[in-house]
């Protein structure tokens, strides 16, 4: 790779396990980080002003000598698709938005035509941000690019196509899902990046509070009974669900999960996929996975009163069932649980507890700065008196957002025997979080405001993602 050409950065000196680069004033951070992602070593800069960089930059480009090999070169039987000779428009632009993506730890890349021009759109922390536009000329060859990858049909343009492309940059190995429509004016596709050389993020890395977390690892040590995560889709809750199962994994216990589809690859956990062409269902699934001796048995989700009904007794026969429900908070799940037909002396027999999330973006550490809210600020929240909270100004390593990554706001109502003994009488949600929170129950909000507190997170990002409290 030209770092030279390609960056317009200049290498100055290399060893096994760092490059350092003479940059210009105000150089483009997200160069830097691209190298370092290509090359898999640590980046030093050397920053000089503007005209000493030129004058260098000249003399460089005159030699055309300089090239650094990035560490994938060594093992050419994983060749990096990323570092192909071939460089045209289309596989140059298709390579530098999977880098720049990557990057930016972007979750979808959304290509876009429209009557004039083409937009390029990177998912950052759940939120759709405009990354470029490019013509119309371009777009078809993209498109064509990115059906030769995924393995395509070219020439097919009038029908949705699904695929799945298997790709290294640097030292990161990505699934990236395919989805391609047609529209009035192209082909639009989505790429969901899934980064299989991350690991999975253990209950200490969720952001639970001690109380919390604490809560969460007894829930997971529970010999039998009900286990559930709820919250919108996109929430993280099976995310919170793997690392339960993390916390407790051992070659003592049988775990088996059934999902649509399995999101994490662990290993020493059987993992099915549903198939409802062949009658495979979360409820017939869950039936002969009660067959294989399992000690933790992981749904994907309660959608139906059958599979519900099929998990309470698991539950009751000794096994620990971990799933998800779609509520807006702890307390609703035992609604839920109710409206799909489950007795209620059954739903406190058999639940254990609900852990309720959201996700919040986090204010990004490179631009974080202190200032003081307003009274009126806070007021919004409930609070009185002095507080210092923190914001993003914008940067390039956040693309202006003044957020970078995402972290959990939590709520985990623990049945107690008071608790249970209260749902066999009612399930109305409303009666149950009053009676949880005399013991104790801590919620989403008031779990959010700690964190803002914490300059971890904004009001405003807590107030999108729950409802202030009365």
């Amino acid at each position: 790779m030209d770092i030279i050409k390609t960056y317009r950065l200049i290498p100055i000196e290399e060893g096994k396990h760092y490059i350092k680069l003479l940059v210009p004033k105000g150089y483009d951070v997200f160069s830097v980080e691209e190298i370092r992602f290509i090359t898999g070593k640590s980046v030093e800069v050397l920053e000089v002003e503007e005209e000493e960089f030129s004058k260098e930059l000249q003399k460089r480009l005159a030699q055309e000598e300089v090239f650094i090999e990035t560490a994938v070169e060594e093992d050419r039987e994983q060749k990096d698709i990323l570092l192909e000779e071939e460089k045209s428009p289309a596989v140059s632009f298709v390579n530098s938005t999977l880098i720049k993506a990557t990057t930016l730890s972007a979750s979808d890349i959304h290509i876009e035509p429209y009557e004039d021009v083409s937009f390029v759109r990177f998912r950052l922390d759940g939120r759709l941000h405009d990354y470029m536009s490019i013509p119309l000329s371009l777009h078809e060859s993209v498109i064509s690019r990115i059906k030769v990858l995924a393995n395509l049909d070219v020439a097919e343009r009038r029908v949705p196509q699904d695929g799945k492309i298997r790709v290294r940059i640097g030292r990161r190995d990505l699934d990236i899902r395919v989805s391609i429509v047609p529209t009035t004016f192209g082909e639009r596709v989505v790429l969901r990046l899934l980064d299989r050389s991350g690991s999975m993020l253990t209950l200490e890395e969720l952001g639970l509070s001690l109380q919390d977390l604490e809560k969460v690892k007894r829930l997971a040590k529970k010999p039998y009974g009900i286990v559930l995560a709820t919250g919108p889709t996109g929430a993280g809750k099976s995310t919170t669900l793997y690392a339960m199962i993390l916390h407790v994994k051992s070659p003592e216990k049988n775990i088996i999960t059934i999902e649509d589809p399995p999101e994490y690859q662990v290993k020493g956990v059987s993992q099915i996929q549903v198939n409802p062409k062949v009658g495979l269902t979360f409820a017939s699934g869950l039936r002969a996975i009660l067959r294989q001796d399992p000690d933790i048995i992981m749904v994907g989700e309660v959608r139906d009163s059958e599979t519900a009904q099929i998990a309470v007794h698991a539950a009751l026969t000794g096994h620990l069932v971990l799933s998800t429900l779609h509520t807006n908070d702890a307390p609703s799940a035992i609604t839920r649980l109710s409206d799909l037909g489950i007795e209620p002396f059954l739903i406190a027999s058999s639940l254990e507890g609900v852990l309720a999330q959201r996700l919040v973006r986090k204010v990004c550490e490179h631009c974080k700065e202190p200032y003081k809210p307003t009274k009126e600020e806070l007021s919004q929240l409930g609070l009185e008196g002095s507080y210092t909270f923190y914001r993003g100004r914008g940067c390039d390593m956040c693309m202006g957002t003044g957020y970078r990554g995402r972290t959990g706001i939590y709520e985990v109502l623990e049945l107690s025997d008071e608790l249970k003994q209260l749902i066999i009488k009612t399930q109305d949600a409303n009666e149950i979080r009053k009676k949880a929170k005399e013991l104790g129950f801590r919620t989403m909000y008031e779990d959010g405001l700690e964190k803002v507190i914490k300059g971890i997170t904004t009001p405003e990002e807590l107030m999108r993602a729950v409802k202030v409290e009365e």
